[in-house]
């Protein structure tokens, strides 16, 4: 059995704390599946815990569109992405409009 388990982590970030934790699952273990197994919650009791249940989820930076159905590979690292603050195009806008004041 112990040839089956496959060793990933999970990541996740806030702006001031970090962590990553170190798994071993079966194979045929989702990405979803291995953020519930690392208990982020008890880790960042200050994220609603309902956040790392839909959070969008990537493998190395790239997104994952169906997380649930995602199986995992030896050595994969789940990371866990935060909601965005602002919308990337809101602060694009503000910035434009910013530096066209100062010149």
């Amino acid at each position: 059995m112990a040839d089956n388990l496959l060793k990933v982590e999970v990541a996740f970030a806030l702006p001031h704390k970090q962590r990553i934790v170190a798994l071993a699952v079966t194979e045929g273990t989702t990405a979803r599946q291995a953020v519930e197994m690392a208990d982020l919650p008890s880790l960042f009791q200050e994220v609603p815990s309902d956040i790392f249940a839909q959070a969008p989820l990537g493998i190395f930076g790239k997104a994952i569109r169906h997380p649930e159905k995602e199986p995992l590979r030896e050595g994969d690292r789940v990371e866990v992405y935060r909601p965005l603050q602002i919308d990337p195009k809101a602060a694009r806008l503000e910035r434009a409009k910013r530096q066209a004041k100062e010149q």
